[in-house]
């Protein structure tokens, strides 16, 4: 019998965060405490770029953007938040998406798989995602749960389960 396989992945919907982009700008446009502080939220070029005119109202922006995220169900691990920094007279945040897994979390993926996984489990690192193979669906299914559990710095999804 062939191996059961699966994919980790760590990939954002796109037009899920756009629709989270434009609700979180509908609201700061309505929001009173927002009004004449030049508080924006707008997409520029793959990052989201957050302006407003003091360090706490951008501060503020980047509460709303990541509220609306967490409900159109993105986890803030796959965002990039940097630090406020001042631009002219406004203060701007520019936040980015976090796509795919690098290869200091794929080793480390692959170690908790290789350390607290069935010994039939096998993991290969294919580009910025992580192949799971095994001939037990069992096995694979105890390799997801142990992911689940574990405290990792990127949001995983995991596909293609066969």
């Amino acid at each position: 019998m062939a191996d059961s396989t699966f994919d980790i992945v760590s990939k954002v919907d796109k037009m899920e965060a756009d629709n989270a982009v434009n609700q979180a700008r509908k609201e700061i446009e309505q929001r009173y405490d927002f009004k004449g502080v030049g508080a924006s939220v707008e997409w520029s070029g793959e990052k989201i770029l957050l302006k407003a005119s003091s360090e706490e109202r951008v501060k503020a922006v980047l509460d709303v953007v990541q509220s609306k995220f967490i409900k159109r169900g993105i986890t803030l691990k796959s965002l990039d938040a940097g630090e406020p920094y001042a631009s002219g007279k406004e203060f701007r945040i520019e936040i980015a998406l976090k796509q795919g897994i690098d290869q200091k979390a794929a080793k480390e993926i692959g170690k908790i798989i290789r350390e607290q996984g069935p010994k039939t489990v096998k993991s290969q690192i294919q580009g910025d995602e992580l192949r799971v193979s095994s001939k037990s669906r069992d096995d694979l299914q105890e390799v997801i749960r142990i992911l689940k559990a574990a405290d990792l710095e990127v949001d995983l999804q995991f596909v293609n389960f066969r």
